[in-house]
């Protein structure tokens, strides 16, 4: 195993559509699709789209959580499932085709209880072969405190795999504070790391740079949504501009990003090569509408032209 995700807060996304949302009126959807959902396993998800293995370790419980494991499956994603006494939460995404709106709704998730953390911490900390990369995406369920993703990174790092964060708030903070191999924040999240109050493009690398003279990271990649985003190294800095695209939706081009980010690092290449691959990915992401990630072939046509300009 060279990959593995990990999403602590797992969600079965439903999605459906219909002409016009309308309030007090009985609307008339079309065949709900169902999908697997949270932010490392989409990562996974993604790698498997770019032809690589990953396992996505998350807790399970309940009917939703049956189904999401089933929803995995299908998509021949390796797994690794916790069992949880709660109920894995599920997501209401629906889209109005009159306007192409999107309308999300996102529960929170059943809670965590504490042995369950320790069942989590503990079926992690076993895993054999251990991962090379551990990529931590997501929001946190009720019951599971920052502070355990500085567990989480402890861990990883003892066993020497390198830490990829995409999480943000206190829980980033966390995973920062214990300190991993790539970041991936906005510009926000950047500043909430570094105490700045403001932040903007030109002053996003001395920030950056910040956080890794520190020894809190190796390397930075700011997600500067439809601009691209900045690639931040002790030694670099590289500004990736996105491609333009017909976009539809932006809903999984973080995931998305990441997953490209992973692929490149999981074969080797160099991290110019993966903030490009990581735009690519999540610029083709929002070409599709609805919830869909990106389309291997899309990716691959954009990741040829950054390569080129």
């Amino acid at each position: 195993m060279k990959i593995l995700t990990i999403t602590l807060n797992p969600t079965v996304d439903k999605s459906t559509s219909i002409d016009k949302l309308v309030a007090e009126k009985k609307l008339r959807c079309e065949q709900p699709r169902f999908e697997p959902g949270g932010g490392g396993i989409n990562v996974s998800r993604g790698l498997k789209r770019l032809g690589f293995d990953s396992t996505a370790f998350f807790p399970s419980g309940g009917r939703a959580g049956k189904l999401l494991e089933s929803l995995l499956e299908k998509e021949n994603i390796n797994q690794k499932a916790i069992n949880v006494e709660g109920e894995t939460r599920e997501n209401f995404i629906v889209v109005e085709t009159g306007s192409n709106q999107q309308f999300r709704f996102g529960m929170p998730g059943a809670e965590i209880k504490a042995e369950e953390r320790s069942e989590i911490l503990a079926s992690f900390q076993q895993l054999s072969p251990f991962p090379e990369y551990v990529v931590v995406s997501g929001s946190l369920p009720p019951g599971i405190k920052p502070e355990f993703l500085r567990d989480i990174v402890k861990a990883a790092k003892e066993k020497g795999a390198k830490v990829i964060a995409d999480t943000s708030g206190d829980a980033l903070a966390q995973m920062v504070d214990e300190g991993v191999f790539l970041l991936k924040p906005n510009l926000g999240e950047l500043a909430a790391l570094t105490g700045i109050e403001h932040l903007d493009n030109d002053t996003a690398d001395d920030a950056a740079q910040k956080l890794i003279a520190a020894g809190k990271t190796e390397a930075i990649v700011v997600s500067l949504g439809p601009q691209g985003a900045y690639l931040v190294t002790k030694d670099q800095t590289k500004l990736v501009p996105a491609p333009t695209v017909k976009k539809l939706s932006t809903v999984g081009a973080g995931d998305s990003m990441v997953a490209g980010m992973v692929s490149v690092l999981a074969n080797g290449g160099s991290f110019e090569e993966m903030v490009k691959m990581g735009v690519a990915c999540g610029s083709a992401a929002t070409m599709n509408a609805g919830t869909q990630l990106f389309k291997k072939k899309d990716a691959e046509r954009l990741f040829e032209y950054l390569n080129r300009n």
